[in-house]
């Protein structure tokens, strides 16, 4: 406030002539005042000319400060030529500074009232205002310029940018395509497939690394998975993985054809395999009860298809060895079902192939579904060798295992289908809360205590119970858990009329030909 009153102060003490005595010259008469006057003898009015009689001044002004309850006077007297002053009668506050009220009128001693009431007028902006004035209207054009002009350089900077990255991009994009190698097709030579393209017909699941297409082929259903340019790495390593010797195996989806699709970015990755209508393990325990030759079936060749995986096996003629393999994605929507219920492995994009006395590849611990991981990766203790590897893939044989008993009739009965884990921590767990359930608290899927009353199921549960132990060491082999199944299916008949377990008595042939006991069951 104080800074204001020195800055009409300055402005005043420069433009306005004071005269400060009585003369006898006549002239533009204005009230005078001046706050830091305490005097008797302050002039209280004065004349716009000099004593020669040379006009300074042709209006007469007053400043003051508008308190809360007073108005407080800080100068009256001559201003000096202002075309805004110009037929004003009364001294109206036109504008205020630093807030110090300032008014100008047209007349003799017109400033002797003022009033502080504003009114509307046209802004002053003649070139004989005072400095402060000036400034406070540059101070309005560069703040009106700021608010119209820097939004819209900050918008355009945006644009730029984001263009910028797009172009950076697409031209990543580009050049990722030029280094892809081309693959040509498996089984179907290059001219069968132009003369006879792929006809997508329908579109079957999206997952993490693609999305997989019914298509036709001649007069033959395939399964088409496309994958993105961005996941060519998976891409490739199902390829090898299915193009290793002696892969072809009854529980092993059936590879035919590996293609590139589209130029330049339009890109896609198409990897061509058998058809099974009735799709995934976990599509078909969402909508159907098992009973337990469904169950027996469905769980020995699954185990039959992993076991093989997990085997080395030893060349023979015409053909090189098979590595062992760990498929590190090993889940209920990666085992697929054909019409007859024979289960068959699918989906090798994570897979790790161990040839004798070579390095694996890239083997990074915390892969495949959080749910279906073991205690050792939620953990990160994994030890980067085959027998570790594969023992993950037995931990999550063991949550499918359940996943089937839960669906299977001869349990009373059956609830709605759920993913392990499912009613202990919701569908969609963090990797937090599956360590701590899993690794801190130990806990594994629900078995109730009624599944132990049958004794086909309490076995089934015993080989779940070593698939997912938490000591990785003291878990099952794949081809362990095969021969106990295929045991309990020759020996073990269940009645679905009654639920009853009753042990087969139609076994026919001799010593040789029994299942041999195994003592773990």
């Amino acid at each position: 406030m104080k800074f204001g009153v020195m800055i009409i102060a300055f402005a005043v003490s420069q433009q306005i002539c004071a005269v400060d005595s009585e003369t006898e010259t006549t002239g533009r008469k204005c009230a005078k005042y001046n706050h830091k006057c305490t005097s008797d003898d302050c002039p209280t009015e004065e004349v716009c000319q000099d004593p020669k009689g040379v006009t300074k001044a042709s209006f007469c002004y007053a400043s003051w400060i508008n308190t809360s309850s007073e108005i407080q006077l800080v100068m009256k007297g001559c201003w000096l030529n202002d075309k805004s002053c110009t037929g004003l009668s009364k001294c109206v506050r036109t504008h205020t500074v630093k807030h110090v009220d300032f008014c100008c009128c047209d007349g003799d001693m017109c400033n002797s009232e003022i009033e502080a009431n504003p009114i509307e007028q046209l802004p002053i902006t003649t070139t004989s205002e005072p400095g402060i004035v000036r400034k406070t209207g540059d101070e309005q054009l560069l703040r009106t310029i700021m608010y119209s002009i820097v939004p819209i350089i900050g918008v355009c900077f945006i644009v730029v940018v984001v263009f910028w990255m797009w172009r950076r991009h697409q031209r990543n994009i580009y050049m990722y395509h030029q280094q892809l190698p081309t693959v040509d097709p498996i089984s179907a030579t290059p001219s069968e497939i132009a003369l006879c393209p792929l006809q997508l017909i329908e579109l079957r699941a999206r997952g993490r690394f693609g999305s997989v297409w019914k298509a036709q082929l001649h007069n033959e259903n395939v399964a088409v998975k496309i994958f993105p340019l961005q996941d060519k790495h998976s891409w490739m390593t199902e390829q090898e993985i299915y193009n290793l010797p002696q892969m072809n195996h009854e529980n092993v989806l059936h590879f035919m054809a590996a293609e590139k699709r589209g130029d330049n970015l339009n890109i896609e990755l198409w990897l061509i395999t058998e058809f099974h209508e009735k799709g995934s393990l976990c599509d078909c325990l969402k909508g159907r009860i098992l009973t337990w030759s469904d169950l027996c079936k469905i769980a020995e060749g699954m185990a039959r298809g992993l076991a093989y995986l997990h085997d080395e096996i030893p060349a023979s003629k015409g053909s090189d060895a098979k590595p062992a393999i760990a498929h590190r994605d090993f889940k209920s929507k990666n085992v697929l079902l054909k019409n007859d219920l024979t289960a068959c492995i699918a989906d090798f994009g994570l897979a790790l192939k161990f040839e004798p006395g070579k390095n694996p590849g890239e083997t990074h611990g915390l892969v495949g579904t959080r749910r279906y991981m073991a205690p050792e990766i939620l953990e990160g203790a994994i030890c980067f060798n085959r027998d570790a590897f594969l023992r993950i893939d037995m931990y999550a044989c063991g949550l499918v295992l359940w996943e089937l008993m839960a669906r299977c009739n001869v349990l009373g009965d059956v609830e709605e289908y759920q993913l392990p884990y499912e009613e202990e921590i919701g569908p969609h767990p963090s990797l937090e809360e599956m360590q701590d359930l899993v690794v801190l608290r130990k806990v594994r899927p629900i078995i109730k205590d009624i599944w132990h009353t049958h004794p086909g199921v309490a076995q089934l549960i015993c080989t779940i119970e070593e698939c997912w132990d938490h000591d990785a060491e003291a878990r099952l082999s794949a081809a362990g858990v095969e021969e106990r199944i295929a045991v309990l299916a020759r020996t073990v008949n269940i009645s679905t009329s009654t639920n009853h377990l009753v042990p087969s008595v139609a076994i026919i042939g001799t010593e040789e030909d029994m299942p041999a006991k195994d003592s773990s069951i």
